[in-house]
């Protein structure tokens, strides 16, 4: 495989594990007044949007085809 294959490859795979799996994110909201300190952190897990997902999949579909196109058109 050709390293646009490859490319393509982990695009793809980074494109349909993101329609599962979340993404931690951690807020902390609060203040400090002198040695004091009081605050809250909240936790959230969010997947990525399916737009921003099918995105993902398509380009790295495109790279995978585009490449063997390409390999088909040097040998000819």
């Amino acid at each position: 495989m050709k390293p646009m294959s490859w490319i393509g490859l982990v695009v793809l795979i980074l494109g349909i594990a993101s329609l599962v799996i979340p993404i931690p994110h951690r807020d902390h909201d609060g203040f400090t007044a002198g040695p004091v300190s009081i605050g809250v952190e909240t936790n959230h897990s969010e997947t990525l949007s399916p737009i921003v997902s099918a995105v993902m999949i398509l380009g790295g579909a495109g790279l995978m085809i585009g490449q063997m196109v390409m390999g088909q058109k040097a040998r000819a």
